[in-house]
């Protein structure tokens, strides 16, 4: 029987647009440069935030989980995001320090993964890092307490509201368990999606002995 939400699923089309070019032999020797040029462009297309990737990490068992998180930087030392030590990203990382990062920019049709060992700042970075962020940021890491349960939505409120004063009271209150992670990448893919399915995906493998530290490579879609 045919459900709604299968009529509604198969109803819908993939990049309904026109879709920008890609031609992978002009890309530059390592990922982090065509990772910048492609978020501005992804900014400059209007792209609903471009910068909340799916953080994909694994438990102590090896069991797989994803979540969304804010991108708080790229650069030279990798691909950056915070989290509470003790939330359950944070007590997965310290047992497996290894993640992947997927952003998907449907405007353009493009995709950017990264996926490496993931290296833990220092607490002046934390403090840093939070608190060159807004008033509502401080106040829901003053809240803690990530990802354990919760007894009810009045609980979470109280402790949100003092959280909130508190922030506004004390704008350099520290956060001890806010971690900031960097996630330095081993491979960076770049997919380019055409609306014949001739989809481009270029790939950034680390490799030490390459002039460059990277060699690029195409994969079949």
């Amino acid at each position: 029987m045919t459900t709604d939400f299968d009529r509604a699923l198969r109803s819908l089309r993939v990049w309904d647009t026109a879709l920008p070019a890609f031609d992978p032999a002009g890309a530059p020797p390592e990922p982090l440069a065509l990772f910048h040029d492609w978020f501005t462009a992804a900014v400059a297309a209007g792209q609903s935030e471009p910068h909340t990737p799916f953080l994909a990490t694994a438990d102590e068992d090896g069991r797989p989980d994803v979540r969304v998180v804010m991108l708080h930087g790229a650069d030279a030392r990798g691909w950056h995001f915070a989290s509470h030590s003790t939330s359950a990203k944070g007590r997965q990382l310290a047992a497996r320090p290894e993640a992947a990062l997927g952003f998907y920019w449907p405007v353009q049709g493009r995709q950017v993964r990264v996926r490496g060992r993931v290296a833990t700042g220092t607490p002046e970075e934390a403090y840093e890092d939070l608190h060159a962020r807004t008033t509502g940021a401080l106040a829901a890491a003053l809240v803690g307490r990530q990802s354990e349960v919760l007894d009810s939505p009045e609980t979470l409120a109280e402790a949100s509201a003092a959280a909130w004063r508190r922030a506004e009271a004390e704008p350099d209150a520290p956060a001890p368990t806010w971690t900031p992670y960097a996630i330095e990448p081993d491979e960076v893919e770049f997919f380019q999606g055409d609306e014949r399915r001739r989809h481009v995906r270029l790939r950034y493998r680390r490799t030490p002995s390459s002039p460059d530290g990277w060699i690029r490579e195409l994969l079949w879609p």
